[in-house]
């Protein structure tokens, strides 16, 4: 279960970079990511280069929590 936790808050961490990255750009692509989720991915592809260490990060969050959840045993 720690596992889970832990991926859990490295997603968080990277989902903050992101929101971080989005509002360095400007404030209408911050307010459009925190707000709404294709906006989000637009910003990705468009913005590349400063959404993408935080965008891995999320994926790294996912994959841990993903294993984690492997180990879980049913009660």
């Amino acid at each position: 279960m720690l596992l889970v936790y832990l991926g859990f808050m490295v997603l968080i961490i990277g989902s903050i970079g992101f929101l971080i990255a989005a509002f360095k750009n400007s404030i209408l692509w911050g307010l459009g990511c925190l707000l709404l989720s294709p906006v989000s991915i637009i910003f990705l592809i468009l913005h590349w280069s400063d959404a993408k260490n935080p965008f891995f990060l999320q994926l790294i969050g996912i994959g841990i929590v993903f294993i984690g959840s492997l180990f879980i045993s049913p009660q």
